[in-house]
């Protein structure tokens, strides 16, 4: 690719909306921020900020019902974040970060920890 054609795409894409309503200034903002937020960090974010990094710093892994609640299990580097979210009120409640093995046992029956190299 050409550094003209860079260019071309460069200001066209700088205007692109992502689903959720995200420009692509602010994506690229996040993505510079990528792999820097341990889960101390995480745990001291705004809720607008720890959804940034569900969202594009973290691995979707697996989905368990906790009462009227869906939890959403990711996986970031070092930790794990759960994702609480209400299907009655359509809203996420909570999110949850934690790196210990304790954590994980209410996903033991759907996931195998081994594959996640947790034992």
């Amino acid at each position: 690719m050409s550094l003209k054609t860079r260019k071309i795409r460069s200001k066209t894409l700088k205007n692109v909306i992502f689903p959720g309503g995200i420009l692509l200034t602010q994506w690229v903002s996040v993505m510079k921020t990528k792999g820097i937020f341990g889960i101390d960090d995480f745990k001291r974010a705004s809720f607008e900020k720890k959804c940034d990094v569900v969202t594009t710093q973290s691995n979707y892994i697996v989905t368990r019902t906790l009462g009227n609640c869906k939890v959403y299990l990711y996986h970031s580097e070092t930790y794990f974040i759960e994702v609480f979210y209400s299907p009655i009120y359509k809203k996420v409640l909570m999110i949850n970060a934690f790196d210990d093995t304790e954590s994980l046992l209410p996903y033991a029956e759907q996931v195998s920890l081994s594959a996640l190299g947790v034992e």
